[in-house]
């Protein structure tokens, strides 16, 4: 296979050991249509030279990537499902497929899929993803990470040419495999399938696979204090999850443990939604009834994750020091959202500025004016220096009251970020790019009536106009 001079295979997860996944093949799709290729990603990993019949043998069919991989790997976790314990849960409908590194920052780089076939955990499904989710999964990545979100990105997407029956959506419906780039698919709920085991040594491996990984600089710290002190980098990138999260107006809809990556990256996206406008009750997922994985119960509900990580590090940490790490992650989280929020609206502070002024403002008016979500940060971006382009919005009207005065008295505290592009084209735009329900709907219909891709190739170059207009100035770190 022709890759390029910048690929660097690293297959590490398997020296880990068949406790950790079971080995499995994808399955025989009839057909492969590449509907999705993430060039960006592909050229950090030496694979964008690849054409587009060569992408599909990797990609589609799995034949293994030079000195990868062997075969793919079906990785072994439990996990709190809606805050219930499940210990029947693993890879049923994915797998690890390859390991890179980054040619940039040199990290780590897990190529996983989604919807490649069953495995030993199926339970009773039949593996497969169908196009819509595919389709919307790219979406979510592509728009989150043109937010500053630290997120998975969709690596490819094929379509597989098999009718599946889904109970939400008309079926039989059409069949896709995706394959995602992330920096670890290490979960909370890998660490609680050894802990309910009381596999103490396989937490302590899975520990040292993980620090030599993707927190290299914690290597040197030895018993509580290096398991403690895993904790606390993980409340931290948590924390600066839960607030990017916060400031892009975005709701998972599933945040169950096994659904939560120790590096802190965002991934598995079903049921998501971006808000319309403010409302910390807004619920993504049908089937979320009680509203527990609601956009204003996102923050406590990643520390009560966190606090089921705490609890399966157990058997290899005294109780004081975890308690100690957990404890970090609030106060962490409350200037995540701070620094985020400022980055977001391309601000920089002024010295002796009080942040939660601005953060106690901005939500304080998108709740009382129950102005578009999006609309206020597309207005607003670069506080004050926006000022005349934003009485040409839309919403202009909405933009008075004592709340906007409260407003514009925190934006005062703050000059436009020197990083801010102001003049953009982005900006001359009229309206920013959203990607609420009803849109996802839009682009997907014209797919399955008449094979039409061009909302959806519109869409994503709205989004590239969007990333390179917040570029210079967004938060893209963990924390």
């Amino acid at each position: 296979m022709p890759v390029g001079p910048e690929y660097r295979a690293t297959p590490s997860f398997r020296s880990l050991g068949d406790a950790f996944f079971d080995p499995v093949a994808a399955a025989p799709f009839p057909e492969h249509r590449l509907r999705f290729r993430n060039q960006r990603a592909a050229g950090r990993v030496g694979l964008a030279e690849l054409t587009d019949a060569e992408w599909i043998d990797p990609f589609g069919r799995f034949h293994a990537l030079p000195g990868n991989l062997p075969e793919p790997l079906a990785l072994r976790y439990h996990g709190h499902q809606f805050q219930s314990y499940n210990p029947d849960l693993g890879d049923g409908r994915g797998f690890l497929f390859a390991q890179l590194l980054d040619r940039v920052d040199g990290r780590l780089l897990d190529l996983g899929t989604k919807g490649s076939g069953q495995t030993p955990w199926s339970r009773m499904g039949d593996g497969r993803l169908t196009l819509k989710g595919g389709v919307r999964e790219v979406l979510a990545t592509e728009l989150l990470e043109a937010l500053g979100v630290y997120t998975s990105r969709s690596f490819s997407l094929i379509e597989t040419g098999e009718a599946l029956e889904r109970g939400d959506e008309p079926s039989p419906t059409r069949s896709s495999v995706l394959v995602r780039l992330s920096h670890s698919h290490i979960r909370f709920g890998s660490f609680q399938r050894h802990a309910f085991f009381d596999d103490a040594d396989s937490i302590e491996r899975l520990l040292d696979y993980t620090i030599a990984n993707h927190m290299p600089d914690l290597k040197a710290l030895r018993d509580s204090a290096r398991v403690s002190a895993f904790l606390t980098r993980v409340c931290e990138h948590t924390a600066g999850l839960a607030a990017s999260w916060y400031v892009a107006g975005f709701v998972h809809g599933v945040l169950n443990t096994d659904n939560m990556n120790v590096t802190g990256e965002s991934f598995d996206y079903g049921p998501f939604r971006f808000l319309p406008t403010l409302d910390v009750n807004f619920v993504a997922a049908y089937f979320d009834q009680t509203g527990l994985y609601a956009f204003g119960s996102q923050p406590s509900i990643l520390g009560w994750n966190l606090a089921r990580l705490r609890e399966a590090l157990r058997p290899v940490c005294d109780a004081a020091p975890l308690l100690e790490a957990l404890q970090r992650y609030e106060p962490t989280f409350q200037r995540a959202l701070q620094d985020k929020l400022a980055a977001r609206l391309g601000l920089s502070p002024r010295k002796g500025v009080a942040p939660e002024r601005l953060v106690e403002a901005v939500f304080g008016f998108l709740s009382s004016s129950q102005v578009g979500f999006e609309r206020f940060f597309f207005d607003w971006y670069g506080g004050l220096a926006s000022e005349p382009r934003a009485r040409l919005s839309d919403e202009a009207d909405r933009y008075v009251g004592p709340d906007f005065d409260a407003l514009k008295a925190a934006f005062g505290d703050y000059d436009t970020a020197p990083t801010a592009q102001l003049e953009h084209p982005y900006f001359e735009r009229g309206e920013p790019c959203t990607l609420l329900i009803d849109e996802v709907e839009a682009i997907w219909d014209p797919i399955a009536d008449r094979d039409d891709w061009g909302l959806f190739d519109q869409k994503l170059r709205q989004i590239d106009e969007m990333r390179a207009a917040l570029a210079a100035a967004k938060a893209v770190s963990q924390t």
